[in-house]
């Protein structure tokens, strides 16, 4: 993105995909860009919580996190227009792909498994990893989420080696093909 280009957001660009996609860190680096604030749905939910992901889990299990998490997007989407980062199973549930659609565009960073497991494999912060065999783990999560994660209005191909602001680029340039969702003057 050139430093003359001006562009506005008109609606919330929602990044989703598995573990690992890089949802946070390139969605920091494209509010960045964008300069529009950036939110983040786990964290959020870490605030309201005051705890961590893995100890809600632990303590009142993943139903109860999905329902604070639907709470939690519909509240962020409301709210201001951003970049919003989800958890990794936010756009599986029904109810959180109507809410994105209906207040903003779902943007599917779209990694493939090895990539995936070469970014995860030494965090101990995954809750659903915490099991004997966590690459198995995270391949039938990836082939379970892969068909909804198609869904998404729009996809960003990641490759290994590049670099988090390379990723937002890409994410800027199949944004601009929406008007609906970013205004641009060059």
């Amino acid at each position: 993105m050139s430093r003359t280009m001006q562009a506005r957001l008109k609606k919330t660009v929602v990044l989703i995909g598995m573990m690992g996609a890089g949802k946070t860190a390139v969605g920091k680096a494209l509010a960045a860009m964008l300069h529009a604030p950036f939110l983040d749905s786990d964290a959020e939910i870490e605030k309201a919580a005051n705890m961590t992901i893995p100890e809600i889990f632990e303590r009142d299990g993943e139903p109860f996190f999905r329902v604070k998490e639907r709470q939690v997007i519909s509240r962020l989407l409301e709210k201001e227009r951003g970049v919003l980062s989800t958890g990794g199973g936010a756009y599986m549930a029904p109810e959180n792909r109507e809410i994105i659609s209906k207040h903003g565009v779902a943007v599917w960073l779209n990694a493939d498994l090895g990539l995936l497991w070469s970014r995860v494999k030494h965090k101990d912060t995954r809750p659903l990893l915490r099991v004997p065999d966590p690459l198995g783990a995270l391949r039938r999560l990836y082939e379970e989420r892969v068909p909804v994660y198609a869904k998404a209005d729009l996809s960003v191909k990641s490759e290994p080696g590049l670099s988090i602001d390379d990723m937002a680029l890409r994410v800027v340039d199949v944004l601009k093909t929406r008007p609906d969702v970013l205004e641009v003057q060059e």
